[in-house]
């Protein structure tokens, strides 16, 4: 735990990777970190600085991806029901005029 400007203290992981230490950040929501907790993180060996805490938040999921794959849900949802709610007058009457044809019981 380290103490931010503001006087909370927030949970950092730190690893070694056998030359140098690294400390990144495993303040994450719905997870609550304690002082001496291990955790398993997980880095590429190219870039160590770049490490995760290995939780299904903060790896799989995080607040950079999940926002604009809401809000673009959000979008196409609502183009989608616009379309659907309003549809054009050539569609109107084509779903008016439309007759079901008898069909076979068996297909021959």
């Amino acid at each position: 735990m380290v103490k931010s400007k503001d006087g909370l203290a927030q949970p950092f992981a730190v690893y070694h990777t056998g030359y140098q230490e690294y400390k990144v950040n495993a303040l994450y929501p719905l997870l609550d970190y304690r002082e001496g907790d291990k955790v398993e993180v997980i880095y590429e060996a190219s870039m160590p600085s770049k490490g995760t805490v290995y939780h299904w938040w903060g790896y799989w999921f995080r607040w950079q991806e999940l926002i604009p794959g809401l809000v673009i849900f959000v979008v196409l949802f609502q183009v989608a029901k616009a379309l659907t709610n309003n549809p054009t007058p050539e569609a109107l009457l084509e779903q008016i005029e439309y007759k079901e044809e008898p069909k076979r019981k068996y297909i021959e």
